[in-house]
This record gives structure tokens, C-alpha cells and sequence, in this order.
């Protein structure tokens, strides 16, 4: 089928599609049964203690993208037609992705399960509760949050001050109204009064220390080291001083477990685990990730948004903890992002324009130069959209030859990468799996954090400088103070644009990136650095894909996308 053919929606594709029992994926994945805990006919998780000794781990593809525009560039389902493209040739594959949030769903961005023909299935439960993952991280984190309420109404022998305790509680939903309140009114038997707040699930340390634990040992732990706040003479209180971290790990022993899917073409799916890349590190759980080297050649996994977030936060971050470094990355990239970052307005992203697109270039080349900075050469992949004229596909691949880039158009949407519309990337992809890398991390933990967020905007984002607040730059000296200045830093900022304006499109230069506050995560082994106006807790869009949503005569989800 031709991309510009009329398409069914996702759900309809989803549920046209027979799929084969979960134990039959997992047999030809080299899962055993005792390793298997099935949650219904088609997903189920993998007890990891039960799989049978690694041999030589898989090659990790980490899928990229430039910067992508409020209308999304379809990296996930870029993502899982590169999978099943990479089977189709012969190589045995499986993905490693995250897990949707349910704010997102029911707001403007929908599902995160891929597109078209390129879907990993049963979307329509990966996309609202799946196995549970996501309550039983709110549970824990929640949990928390009502020990340190109860240890201070209780008499507080650890002494912490109510008003600096730094851990917050989370939902899995996009709510405004919940960023800031008041909690323990209503009088002495109700507790303590302090200022609280909400943010969602997945930008909670809880979340962040579930992707980067690497056994459940390891959960515990970082658990422990989880600081929620200072007692009344500005000493760091842990999880560890208030012995929470059991309960907390307790109510994660299945989480912890990857979940197991498929996609449309029957390519193993572990989707596991989901910070947002923007508030949060974007990568899914490491256990999942190194799971898949077990078992597979070649693991598909991804970062969210742009190579100067998802990808700087896995090669900075996730690859710190654990064996997972990229052997290869592919750039997603989209004619009507490129034109928008040349330009065009978004809701005339249809109408040809080369001349716009030339204009957008540059934000493409920003992003090769950044994976290059970490010792990888990457691959182009050209989404292809409907819309698109064979002229401008053209002039994009004419573009990355001139620049000594791989390249292909991908028609996986439309076409599938089962079948055919994956086939020249995957061709690509290999040829750049065969070219020896070494992966390198942008900055040394030795470095003073102000300075390693000054790495990160220079060399990644292109801008001049770092400008911290007044509160950010105490924050600097409460780091030093507590000795956690060894971290990596995750950077909290807008995913339209390299620097912390989301209107500032294209590939800007000089611009000074404002850090607002400096969040420490203790647990998770990071510094947030939040820049501009970016929120933890997001907000619904005026018009929420919720309320077109719904069940059908039969009782099935409807109006998911």
C-alpha cells in the first residue's frame, strides 16, 4: 500500500491483526515457560532470574529523532517498523521501548505504541493500564509520601522540617489544578499543614530509579538513597533514615518484571517502564534493555524527543549504569518538521515547500553533529509521511549524501516493516552495525555540575551560555556541601527547540539557557536541572482526546489514537 492510500485508523489496524499466543512469541524469542508469568493470551512478563545464561550480548540501535513539532514525527512507529524490518532480513531482534502514560493518552499526544502498520499490540491495553506498572509506581511513591506526613504527625524523631521536604506526590494524569496544595487541613487530628503538590508519575525519582535499577537488589537500594527532604538544620533525610525502602520495593516486585508484547509482524516487544524525556531521563527501564541483549542480535530501543534529550540523557546517563551503549543511532526526521524548523506554519505543513525545507536543514545537521560528539555515526531515517512530494524526499537524501550521511526514506506507517517499507533503512542501519563505534559520554563526572550543564549547552544545543536564579545557584552550593556534585545531570527543558524557548525553531545560536532550579536525585544517581517555564505536572490541552473516547456496543475501547 502506498502511503498516500487511505489508511484505517490505529485501533481498527490493531484489532484486523491475529495475534499469536504470548507463549509462542516468547518460545521463538528463547524465553523458556518457567520464565514466563502471563497477564492473558497476548502479554506477559519475564521473571529474568529464570532465563538461561547470557551468551554474547545484542547490538543496541538507539532510535533518535531531530526536534520534533507539536504534531509528532512518528519516532515509535519509526521504531517498531525498523524492528520488524531488521527480522524481515534475518536478523533476530526484539524491542525494548517505554511504557505510555495515561496523561498523554487522554490529552493531545495519544498513544505510544507506534502507527499504521508499525503498532506493538494489544495497543489498546499497552495504552491505558497494561500490566499495572504505572499504579504500582505511584503506589510507591505515594506510599512515601504518607510516611513522612505520618512520621511528623507521629512526634517527627528524625526531625524533618515540613517546609523543605522536596518529594512530591504523583498521578499518572496531566492536571494543572494539582501542581501546588495545602495538605494536612482540617484541624490536629488531620496532621501536620504544609505546602505540597502533585507531579505526574512518570516524572517522579521513583520512576527514574525503577528504568536505571538493574536488579531488584538494586531497586532496594536506590530506593534507600532517595533524599525527601532536611531536617531543621538543613540535613538530607533519606528513605533509607525513615526504612521505607521495603515497603516501597514490595509494592514494585512485579513491576520490576519487563513486560512482553509483539508487534503486528510478530517481532518480541519488551515495553517496560517510562519517563518523559523532557522532565525526566526518556528511556525505559535498563532491565528490559539488557534482557533484550540477551536474547536478541539487534535490540530497537529509543529516547524520547531529540538527540539533544533522549539521546545526550541515554549516552549521559543510562549507559553510565549499565551496559547498554548504542552501537549505532538512527535520527528520525520528518519533511514537515524540517520545513517547519525552515519556517513553515505547522497547519500548512502539507503544501510542498523545498525552499522552506533547505531553511530547516540545519536543525538535522545540529543533531548529526551531537550523536558524532558521542563517537557514533548515525543513520537518517526520512518518516515518510502522506503529504510528502517525491521532490522534497529527494532533496533530503541529496542533502545527507552531501554530508557523508546515511540515509533512507521509511514507509513503515503506511507499508509495514514486516513487509516492505522498512527495507532500505534496515539496509542502511546494518551497514552502520558493521562499522566498529565506540560510544562516548559528552563530560566526565568530575566536572562541577554548573559546568556540566554548560557542556551540554554549548556542545549540544548550541547556545552561549547557562543563567541560574538566584534559588538554583544556592541549590549549587547545597550540592557541593552534600558531596553529590559526582552525578550526571538530566536536563529538564522544552522538546521543540534546542534552547529553552520552544518558539525559537531551527538551529539557534547564542542564546542563553536560564536553569530555574536544580532538583537533586539521590536514588536515581542524577541533578534535575529545570529550565524556563517547563512544568512536572503537565496540563490537559483544551480539547483532550478523553472526550472523544469511549467503549463501543461490545464493550471495546474506542477513540484511542
Amino acid at each position: 500500500m502506498s502511503a498516500t492510500a487511505a489508511m484505517p485508523s490505529d485501533l481498527e489496524i490493531a484489532r484486523a491483526t491475529t495475534l499469536r499466543p504470548i507463549g509462542e512469541i516468547a518460545a521463538a524469542a528463547g524465553i523458556p515457560e518457567e520464565a514466563l508469568e502471563l497477564y492473558g493470551r497476548y502479554k506477559a512478563k519475564i521473571d529474568v532470574a529464570r532465563l538461561p545464561p547470557a551468551g554474547t550480548p545484542g547490538q543496541v540501535v538507539l532510535v533518535s529523532a531531530i526536534s520534533p513539532t507539536p504534531a509528532g514525527e512518528g519516532k515509535s512507529t519509526l521504531t517498531v517498523g525498523l524492528a520488524d524490518a531488521l527480522a524481515r532480513a534475518g536478523k533476530r531482534t526484539m524491542i525494548a521501548i517505554r511504557e505510555p502514560s495515561l496523561g498523554p493518552v487522554l490529552g493531545m499526544k495519544g498513544g505510544a505504541t507506534g502507527g499504521g502498520r508499525s503498532q506493538v499490540l494489544p495497543m489498546d491495553d499497552i495504552n491505558l493500564h497494561f500490566t499495572g506498572d504505572f499504579h504500582a509506581i505511584t503506589s510507591a511513591n505515594n506510599a512515601l509520601c504518607a510516611l513522612i506526613d505520618n512520621h511528623i504527625f507521629q512526634g517527627n524523631e528524625l526531625g524533618i522540617d515540613p517546609r523543605r521536604i522536596t518529594f512530591r506526590r504523583v498521578m499518572d494524569m496531566n492536571d494543572r489544578s494539582l501542581r501546588d496544595i495545602v495538605v494536612g487541613l482540617g484541624g490536629p487530628a488531620q496532621g501536620v499543614p504544609r505546602q505540597d503538590g502533585f507531579d505526574i508519575t512518570v516524572a517522579s525519582e521513583v520512576m527514574a530509579v525503577f528504568c536505571l535499577a538493574t536488579s531488584p537488589r538494586d531497586l532496594t537500594e536506590r530506593l534507600a538513597r532517595i533524599t525527601f527532604g532536611y531536617t531543621y538544620d538543613r540535613r538530607p533525610v533519606t528513605v533509607a533514615a525513615l526504612g521505607a525502602q521495603g515497603v516501597m520495593a514490595m509494592l514494585l516486585k512485579d513491576a520490576i518484571k519487563p513486560n512482553l508484547v509483539q508487534t503486528i509482524a510478530g517481532t518480541p516487544a519488551l515495553v517496560h517502564g517510562g519517563p518523559f524525556a523532557n522532565i525526566a531521563h526518556g528511556c525505559n527501564s535498563v532491565i528490559a534493555t539488557t534482557t533484550a541483549r540477551r536474547l536478541a542480535e539487534v535490540v530497537v530501543t529509543e529516547a524520547g524527543f531529540g538527540a539533544d534529550l533522549g539521546a545526550e540523557k541515554f549516552v549521559d546517563i543510562k549507559a553510565r549504569c549499565a551496559d547498554v551503549a548504542p552501537s549505532a543511532v538512527v535520527l528520525v526526521a520528518t519533511v514537515r518538521a524540517l520545513k517547519h524548523h525552515g519556517g513553515q506554519p505547522l497547519d500548512r505543513s502539507s503544501e510542498p515547500d523545498v525552499a522552506a525545507l533547505e531553511r530547516g536543514m540545519p536543525n538535522l545537521a545540529r543533531h548529526i553533529a551531537t550523536v558524532r560528539k558521542f563517537g557514533l555515526e548515525p543513520v537518517v531515517a526520512v518518516n515518510r509521511f502522506g503529504t510528502d512530494t517525491e521532490e522534497e524526499l529527494g532533496t533530503v537524501l541529496a542533502w545527507c549524501r552531501g554530508s557523508g550521511v546515511r540515509a533512507a526514506v521509511a514507509d513503515v506507517w503506511a507499508r509495514g516493516g514486516g513487509d516492505d517499507g522498512g527495507d532500505d533503512l534496515a539496509r542502511e542501519v546494518l551497514a552502520a552495525l558493521s562499522t566498529p563505534a565506540t560510544c562516548q559520554q559528552l563530560y566526565p563526572l568530575d566536572l562541577p555540575v554548573e559546568e556540566k550543564i554548560g557542556t551540554i549547552v554549548r556542545e549540544v544545543y548550541g547556545g552561549a551560555g547557562v543563567e541560574f536564579s538566584d534559588a538554583a545557584r544556592r541549590e549549587l552550593v547545597q550540592i557541593r556541601e552534600n558531596g553529590w556534585d559526582s552525578m550526571p545531570v538530566c536536563m529538564a527543558k522544552t522538546q521543540y527547540s534546542f534552547s529553552d524557548d520552544p518558539a525559537l525553531l531551527g538551529a539557534p545560536e547564542g542564546f542563553t539557557v536560564h536553569v530555574r532550579e536544580l532538583r537533586v536525585r539521590t536514588g536515581a544517581g542524577f541533578i534535575v536541572a529545570v529550565t524556563g517555564t517547563l512544568m512536572t505536572m503537565p496540563g490537559l490541552p483544551k480539547n483532550p482526546g478523553a472526550l472523544r473516547m469511549g467503549l463501543d456496543e461490545q464493550g471495546r475501547p474506542e477513540g484511542l489514537f
